[in-house]
């Protein structure tokens, strides 16, 4: 090695970073996987999809679980009638590319600064709504701030511009729900509430234009809306190694671990209204525990300040898909 006065040749510098030695050299992508996965999950949402479309179309909430109801998961109903199998694709659709919108904003930001990122895998599990989403794997070092608060905050906004897109069409989808209790109430965002008053405005008349969102029969799509920015406010809590905890350490390095504390904090008390916040509590504190002292990025050099205004656009985005309670007793 040259001596520290001695300076190292520009050849040399490139050399290193161009040709990395064989230990640091990314794992090979399985591309087959990654369909793979992207089958099936196409195969679980249209399976659940079409059953929430005949939910709809026969005046039922699209996620009942009641006894007059489809099975949870009707693949042998499907299966005797192939043609029901596309009733679905339209929250399959919607919600498969929310969930790619939300990966691929990481993932290109990851490709912008050099990070080494996995392509999306999906999830597919037969839940209500077909899928556990999707998640990329970053394999190496973010370098900077701004490269951290750029990956983080990629996903969330361009994962709400497609679900706000799609609540804005599938709200004039939707109809007014018949007499009787849901056997799932869902809980309401601001933006959804925002959503049906725009639709009072310009479609006055509308069936549902002032009618108490709780007894709206939201169309599949919307329901797919939902999921999307139920997604959104989870990812963007400022704890941990979740979307909003990469940029509040981005923005405030030495108020991360506090503020994710406090966030443990506040959905373990949030959970005395509904229970599910006990759960995602426990995630944060487990993240908190195992995670806190990892350095997600150095903290020099500081954060452009031209940041904070897309900080304060995710703050944004997270006041309107929040809701307290997602899901409410009848």
């Amino acid at each position: 090695m040259p001596e520290p006065s001695s300076p190292i040749p520009t050849s040399t510098i490139e050399f290193q970073r161009v040709l990395p030695t064989p230990e640091w050299l990314p794992p090979r992508p399985r591309y087959w996987l990654h369909l793979l996965l992207l089958i099936a999950t196409c195969f679980t949402t249209l399976v659940m999809g079409a059953r929430m479309q005949y939910n709809f179309d026969h005046n039922r909430p699209a996620l009942s679980v009641s006894d007059e109801s489809l099975p949870y998961f009707p693949a042998s109903w499907i299966y005797s009638h192939p043609a029901r199998f596309w009733g679905g694709w339209p929250f399959a659709a919607t919600v498969m590319l929310f969930f790619l919108s939300h990966e691929m904003g990481h993932y290109l930001y990851c490709r912008h600064y050099g990070i080494h990122a996995t392509l999306p895998f999906f999830i597919p599990v037969p839940t209500p709504i077909g899928t556990m989403g999707a998640v990329i794997l970053i394999r190496s070092k973010i370098q900077s701030r701004a490269a951290l608060f750029d990956v983080g905050v990629a996903g969330p906004i361009a994962g709400f511009v497609v679900a706000l897109g799609a609540l804005g069409a599938s709200i004039a989808w939707s109809k007014p729900a018949p007499p009787g209790p849901p056997d799932l109430q869902l809980g309401f965002p601001l933006v959804f509430q925002l959503a049906q008053k725009s639709l009072s405005v310009l479609l006055p008349t509308h069936s549902v234009a002032g009618v108490p969102l709780r007894n709206v029969l939201l169309h599949p799509t919307a329901i797919a809306a939902w999921v999307g920015m139920y997604a959104t406010a989870l990812n963007l809590l400022p704890a941990g190694q979740l979307d909003g905890g990469h940029i509040l350490y981005a923005l405030a390095p030495r108020a991360h671990r506090t503020l994710s504390w406090l966030t443990a904090a506040g959905l373990i008390y949030l959970g005395r209204l509904n229970y599910g916040w006990w759960f995602w509590g426990a995630i944060v504190i487990v993240m908190n525990l195992f995670t806190q002292r990892q350095r997600q990025a150095p903290e020099f050099p500081a954060l452009p300040a031209s940041r904070w205004v897309f900080g304060i656009l995710a703050m944004i985005i997270l006041a309107l898909t929040f809701t307290v309670s997602p899901f409410q007793p009848n």
